[in-house]
């Protein structure tokens, strides 16, 4: 089943709406505008006790790109417990473009 979350996702819906409210408390500190709203990821799998979250950055020379990764792994075991199985994988296929952030992100930075 598809469920209407800003990002593509597969998985149990309940899991689905903690990983999202999760995921919204991530924020880029170069940015100061949340992962979510950026656009910056890309898809989740949520499968029993395992997520895998696929993200990119606004550029591939992102200094905090680390510090985001962990923070995702934080809010994400806070938000499900830390017997959560947590991977992040950074990609770079499609490239982040500004047309992906939302309405909302693009007024912040005047795009």
């Amino acid at each position: 089943m598809k469920y209407d979350f800003p990002f593509p996702y597969c998985g149990e819906r309940e899991a689905g709406e903690a990983i999202a409210a999760a995921l919204q408390r991530v924020i880029d500190p170069e940015m100061a505008l949340g992962i979510v709203d950026l656009g910056l990821v890309y898809g989740v799998e949520a499968e029993g006790a395992a997520v895998r979250v696929r993200i990119t950055m606004t550029s591939a020379a992102c200094p905090v790109a680390g510090l985001i990764m962990d923070d995702i792994v934080r809010e994400l075991e806070a938000a499900l417990g830390t017997d959560t199985q947590v991977h992040v994988e950074l990609c770079w296929e499609p490239p982040w473009a500004p047309e992906l952030m939302s309405p909302r992100a693009r007024r912040a930075l005047g795009a």
